[in-house]
């Protein structure tokens, strides 16, 4: 069943709550990797109109997560393997260089700023809320790589993390990878107080690790069934 919830007793259901639910699902592993995303179960699922369901489908399109085929409707993105390696390899080399350009030791209000952003993760976190965790774990790396000082360089970081959000979120359900997870974010404050550049610039790649590695397990675990029915 899928993971979002159920919008159809809405009066007016919109593009961007089909949306936000659909992401849900998708990102949280309620839908996987090449799952039909059939418009009429979706029109009955959220008692939506069939102009509102296209638009949202369209939108997850945008956001990379979905690809829509002519004449063969849509589904939910499988990343390739090598899409998923090729994607870290970008992240890795944007979040490297914010690091090598934050000014060290931070501030004490960007301290206190990225201390009070990963309270509220720390909350989520102990709530075991995914949608929760999801909005706060965003917030803290907002934050975090705006320290950088390059608007550019943030806004980079920010498309590449976006469009890796199917690849990003399946940890957020994950108890042990999630105090991992919070963590680190913690010794990432921890190096910007004390200014050691190099833990820093490591923890911004080593914290990208685990999702990907996540992902490229369902991607395996999806390509089993195929390779068994092969033989």
């Amino acid at each position: 069943m899928a993971v979002g919830s159920d919008l159809a007793k809405q009066a007016e259901v919109t593009p961007e709550d089909v949306v936000r639910s659909l992401e849900f699902d998708i990102l949280f592993g309620g839908l996987r990797p090449r799952e039909r995303l059939v418009e009429d179960s979706l029109i009955r699922r959220f008692g939506a109109k069939r102009h509102v369901v296209r638009h949202a489908l369209a939108e997850l399109e945008r956001m990379g997560i979905v690809v829509r085929v002519p004449n063969r409707g849509a589904t939910v993105r499988d990343f390739t393997a090598a899409e998923v390696e090729e994607i870290a390899e970008v992240r890795e080399i944007l979040q490297r260089q914010a690091a090598q350009r934050m000014p060290l030791p931070a501030p004490p209000d960007l301290i206190a700023a990225l201390e009070a952003a990963q309270r509220r993760h720390d909350a989520a976190v102990a709530s075991r809320d995914p949608r929760a965790i999801d909005d706060a774990n965003e917030a803290f790396h907002n934050a975090f790589f705006d320290a950088c000082g390059n608007e550019h360089l943030s806004d980079a970081i920010a498309h590449y993390a976006y469009l890796s959000r199917a690849m990003r979120l399946y940890p957020m359900v994950d108890p042990p990878l999630l105090e991992t997870l919070r963590s680190e974010h913690w010794a990432m404050i921890d190096a910007l107080r004390t200014g050691d550049r190099a833990v820093l610039r490591r923890l911004v790649v080593d914290h990208i690790q685990h999702s990907k590695k996540i992902y490229l397990d369902v991607r395996r675990s999806l390509d089993r069934p195929a390779e068994r029915g092969r033989r």
